[in-house]
């Protein structure tokens, strides 16, 4: 682990040499970049300094731990004992910075919520976890954009994509994909049985035009009347819009803008995401295949969470977390849930690499 720190450390200083070089400073796209990598590499290195500096105030206590004076070696003791606790904490620190990063972590996320097995009870839940991470990106201090909905007449929606852009969303929020079960009695419910019922949740990393370029023949372009709440425009004008990606079969609508060149900018975004999410799926799935645990593949076919009301009980069935605070969840208080997915995440990464 210390060579690739002493790497760093020597990476870092000749980026920082490159950032005051005139040329550099000219080539606004190489100075982003190397800012980019500096702003990176500053964490591991603060750290990795910490660690010496601790280091070495260990062995200047130990050295005091043969002075004849009995009160300075039980000081240089109890020093002891905290510095030793705080260096294996900063040795733990430095091997999760050395990870391999994920490129994606940056990005913003298209947001994708459907209604699954439950017919309106599960539209009225899509609608419940749509302000949930409505919430939370308040909170995150993001942007929130709805890009298309299909509202249920009972309430809540059939399926919402929105755009969540930000800082590093795709990091915090990639571990939502899957299906998401709630536990609760419906309203319309006159003998107050508890009814299960389910949404699965998409998390895709936006995809720009120089992530994945899509071949304007490849591609039919329909355009229809809005329906649905909206305004004056609906159903006068034909401003939705339908791509389909004629090789892999992805149908994308968006009618949710008055502007049908508003709509088809928006739906091909959705429409990159979704082709370059499911290239990253495959390629997940191929370097995953003998691992048991579906934390971080993005795999949306099985059941990760659970919000049961009655209990007030939120179980996350990957990591076999338990929360009873399911009203502060449901109001976007879902950080203690991320951070243990995270750090979870982190933990499977490094039992299965030598850092």
């Amino acid at each position: 682990m210390f060579g690739k720190l002493e790497e760093v450390v020597d990476r870092f200083r000749e980026v920082e040499g490159l950032l005051s070089d005139p040329s550099v400073m000219a080539d606004q796209d190489r100075f982003r970049a190397l800012a980019k990598e500096h702003s990176d590499l500053a964490e591991i290195v603060g750290t990795y300094e910490g660690h010496k500096k601790i280091s070495s105030e260990i062995e200047e206590n130990r050295e005091l731990l043969k002075d004849s004076d009995a009160d300075i070696r039980e000081m240089a003791k109890a020093e002891l004992s905290e510095l030793e606790e705080r260096l294996e904490q900063l040795a733990q620190e430095l091997k999760v910075l050395l990870l391999p990063r994920d490129p994606r972590d940056e990005k913003n996320i298209i947001l994708e919520i459907r209604a699954g097995t439950g017919g309106d009870e599960a539209a009225l839940f899509a609608g419940d976890l749509f302000r949930m991470y409505q919430r939370y990106a308040d909170v995150q201090g993001w942007r929130v954009e709805v890009m298309n909905s299909s509202e249920s007449e009972a309430g809540g929606f059939k399926e919402i994509s929105a755009m969540v852009s930000g800082t590093r969303v795709y990091s915090r929020l990639k571990f939502e994909s899957g299906t998401h079960r709630v536990q609760r009695v419906p309203a319309t419910e006159a003998q107050g049985r508890i009814h299960t019922s389910a949404c699965t949740v998409a998390v895709l990393p936006e995809a720009e035009e120089v992530d994945l370029e899509i071949d304007s023949g490849d591609l039919r372009i329909d355009v229809f009347r809005a329906s649905g709440a909206g305004g004056q425009h609906v159903n006068k004008t034909e401003s939705a819009v339908r791509l389909t990606h004629l090789p892999t079969g992805v149908v994308v609508s968006c009618q949710d803008e008055k502007s049908q060149h508003k709509n088809k900018a928006r739906a091909m975004k959705v429409l990159r995401s979704r082709i370059l999410d499911a290239m990253q799926a495959e390629q997940d799935a191929v370097m995953a295949a003998d691992r048991k645990s579906q934390v971080g593949t993005g795999d949306r076919s099985g059941r990760i969470r659970t919000y049961n009301y009655p209990q007030g009980r939120c179980t996350d069935h990957r990591i076999g977390l338990t929360l009873y605070k399911l009203d502060s969840i449901m109001m976007g208080a879902i950080d203690e849930i991320i951070d243990a997915l995270v750090t979870n995440s982190q933990a499977q990464s490094m039992s299965g690499q030598d850092v």
